[in-house]
C-alpha cells in the first residue's frame, strides 16, 4: 500500500518506520530540522522495535497527489492548518491518530467525508534529541468506519498495519473506542504535566489516583449526555472508574499503575515531553474542548476547569520563553 504520515514525531515515525519495513511504500511529510534528520538518518526506532529505514521526505504539500492511505499523526494543535494545504490529495482512507475526539470532523472538512475513519491510537513512544524514537508500548491501533459498518477497507488496513508490527485491529463501535481512549487520557495528562513525572509513579499514588478518577468521572459525564457509551480499554478503564464504587475506581487506577510500573516504566505521556522541550501544549483542543462542549449540556467541571486553567498558565510560560 502506498502510505503517507503527516508528522513524524514519536507516533509517525513508529508507524512509518514498520510500514517501510514490511515492504510498503511510505512517504514522512515533514519540515525543517525533522525533514532534514530523517532524510539524512532515515527513521530510527529503538526499543519495543530495533528499527532503521529509509523512505521519501516532502516538505512541498504540492508534491504529493495520490495514496492509498493519509495518516495524520501531528499534535492536535491547528489541525485545520496543519492538513488543509494537503486537501488536493486524492486518497481512499484518510485517519488520524491524535489526541482528542473532535480530529475526524476537521479531517471530514478538508478530505471527503467518506474517506474518513476513526482511530483510536493506544501505542507510545518518544521522540529524542538524537532524532531517534523510543519506542514504549504496544498495546494497538484501533481503526473502524464512522458509520458502524465493518468494511473490507478498514480489515484490510488493519490486517496491513499489524503485520507491519504495531498491533493494530478494525472495530465497529469506533466512537465509543475513540470516545473510551479520550476520556481515560484526560485523567492522565494533567497529573502527567504538573507532577512531571513518569506514568506509573503518579498512577501508583493515592493521591494521584484519586485526581485521576476525578477527572475520568468529570469527562465521563459529557460522553453520557452525548450518548456516546463507554467501555474499558488502555489506558484506564473509564466505564469502570465512571461506574464503580471510589474504592474500587482507586484500586483499579493504582493497579493499573503498578502495571506500567513492571511493563513500561519509562512510559511518559506525550503531554510531559512536550513541557519539558518547552513546545506549545494541545490543552484547547482536548481539554479545552471537554469544557466547552460540557457548558454547551450545562454540566459542571470543576476539577477539570482547574487543571486546564493551570496548564495553560504553564503554557503561556514555556511560549514566552521561546
Amino acid at each position: 500500500m502506498r502510505f503517507a504520515i503527516l508528522g513524524a514525531g514519536a507516533l509517525g515515525t513508529i508507524l512509518g518506520a514498520h510500514l517501510v519495513r514490511a515492504g510498503h511504500d511510505v512517504t514522512m511529510l515533514a519540515r525543517g530540522r525533522r525533514a532534514e534528520a530523517i532524510e539524512r538518518e532515515g527513521l530510527v526506532v529503538h526499543g519495543l522495535a530495533e528499527l532503521k529505514v529509509r523512505c521519501p521526505v516532502v516538505t512541498q504539500p504540492a508534491l504529493l497527489r495520490e495514496v492509498d492511505c493519509f495518516v495524520v499523526a501531528t499534535k492536535a494543535i491547528d489541525t485545520l492548518r496543519s492538513i488543509e494545504p494537503y486537501a488536493h490529495v486524492k486518497t481512499g482512507t484518510v485517519f488520524s491518530v491524535q489526541n482528542g475526539v473532535v480530529k475526524d470532523e476537521l479531517l471530514a472538512q478538508v478530505f471527503p467525508p467518506n474517506a474518513v475513519i476513526g482511530a483510536m491510537a493506544d501505542f507510545s513512544g518518544e521522540l529524542l534529541a538524537s532524532g531517534e524514537v523510543l519506542f514504549t508500548r504496544n498495546v494497538g491501533l484501533h481503526v473502524g468506519e464512522l458509520s458502524g459498518e465493518m468494511t473490507q477497507r478498514v480489515t484490510a488496513l488493519a490486517d496491513t498495519i499489524d503485520a507491519a508490527g504495531v498491533r493494530c485491529t478494525a472495530f465497529p463501535d469506533i466512537k465509543t473506542r475513540e470516545w473510551s481512549k479520550f476520556v481515560a487520557w484526560v485523567g492522565l495528562v494533567p497529573l502527567a504535566a504538573l507532577t512531571r513525572l513518569n506514568t506509573w509513579r503518579y498512577l501508583s499514588h493515592a493521591d494521584g489516583a484519586w485526581l485521576a478518577v476525578r477527572l475520568v468521572r468529570e469527562v465521563a459525564r459529557l460522553a453520557e449526555a452525548l450518548q456516546i457509551p463507554l467501555m474499558d480499554l488502555s489506558p484506564l478503564p473509564a466505564k469502570l472508574i465512571a461506574e464503580s464504587g471510589e474504592g474500587d475506581a482507586l484500586r483499579a487506577v493504582q493497579e493499573i499503575g503498578s502495571r506500567f510500573a513492571a511493563d513500561a516504566p519509562e512510559h511518559r505521556m506525550s503531554t510531559l515531553q512536550d513541557v519539558e522541550r518547552g513546545t506549545p501544549l494541545e490543552i484547547d483542543e482536548t481539554l479545552g474542548f471537554a469544557l466547552r462542549r460540557a457548558r454547551e449540556h450545562g454540566l459542571e467541571m470543576p476539577t477539570l476547569e482547574v487543571c486546564y486553567r493551570l496548564l495553560k498558565t504553564l503554557d503561556a510560560g514555556a511560549s514566552s520563553r521561546l
